[in-house]
């Protein structure tokens, strides 16, 4: 029964052009154009179209399945798309074709940084140490790999002390300073949840893409993650691309939303107009349009959304 009504579902979506509102973003950092992913005979992600706007918390959302972490293992580097192209523009003018990088490029050229749905720190590690391995490569080079840290000449030092200045900078803002000599497995879920963006923001991307950051996270721990979120975005210029759930996260920091279903976009604008899209519910509800429609008029929300609130 479910796959029957998936594939009546998925054939209608690619029949009807998405719901967007005008316009779009107006100076995008990431334009995302005719993305195709397949595996086999599997479509995972079909003709994808869309943007994220430079300086923007930009959500990608959909129910599980719908190609979310696929698109972003392309973006990141981690899949080669089978069509489409990746473009990121950079604001001193740089542009980057992201499919055509190899993977470790996106991050050194490109400055795309991104965590995962399942939390990757290195649990034996100091909280302090952790940040430092997002450094170790501008660290390798002040090193002369490894000569001039082996002696200990003044270049590497003024490079390890500011690493450690950085890092430290970063452990204060996730209020970890009194736990910055403890292993990083030690920590509340949480606080490794931060802890994880702050070593993916210590590699100075310009784009931040995260995996599902509030997966997990009580009420308060959401809250915390709503604040860093929009400090990054406002304090450091740097542009958000998540894949998220909780809708209370979502809906309160997105400035613009992006919705899959069955690996096809059904809708793109902002929490107001994503909210109010009969389609968006019908995704996260698993029945056809018809059948919300004919809900919402019996009960008197024709127009509104009862399934997508904060």
């Amino acid at each position: 029964m479910t796959l029957a009504t998936g594939t009546t579902r998925l054939a209608t979506l690619q029949d009807e052009p998405p719901a967007a509102s005008p316009g779009g973003p107006a100076d995008p950092i990431l334009v995302v154009d005719h993305l195709t992913m397949r595996f086999g005979g599997l479509t995972a992600v079909g003709d994808l179209s869309f943007k994220v706007g430079r300086g923007d918390i930009t959500a990608l959302i959909g129910p599980n399945g719908a190609g979310k972490t696929t698109v972003f293992n392309c973006i990141t580097g981690f899949y080669k798309p089978t069509e489409g192209m990746i473009r990121l523009a950079q604001a001193g003018g740089e542009t980057y074709l992201l499919e055509r990088l190899p993977g470790h490029d996106v991050n050194r050229l490109a400055r795309v940084a991104r965590t995962f749905q399942n939390i990757r720190l290195f649990p034996q590690m100091t909280v302090l140490e952790n940040l430092l391995v997002a450094m170790h490569k501008p660290l390798m080079r002040a090193s002369g790999f490894s000569l001039a840290g082996i002696l200990g000449l003044p270049v590497y030092r003024r490079a390890q002390e500011e690493a450690i200045a950085k890092a430290a900078g970063w452990i204060a803002r996730i209020g970890l300073t009194h736990r910055a000599d403890e292993p990083a497995g030690d920590l509340p879920y949480g606080d490794q949840r931060r802890l994880e963006i702050a070593r993916a923001m210590c590699t100075d991307p310009v784009l931040l893409c995260l995996d599902e950051p509030a997966a997990g996270l009580n009420p308060r721990e959401s809250a915390d993650l709503n604040t860093l979120l929009r400090m990054i975005r406002d304090e450091y210029g740097t542009s958000v691309l998540l894949i998220e759930h909780d809708m209370s996260v979502v809906m309160k920091i997105s400035d613009r939303i992006v919705v899959l279903d069955y690996g096809i976009k059904i809708a793109d604008g902002t929490p107001e107009e994503i909210r109010n899209d009969t389609r968006v519910i019908a995704a996260y509800l698993g029945v056809d349009d018809e059948e919300v429609a004919a809900v919402e008029a019996e009960v008197g929300l024709v127009g509104t959304s009862a399934g997508i609130t904060a």
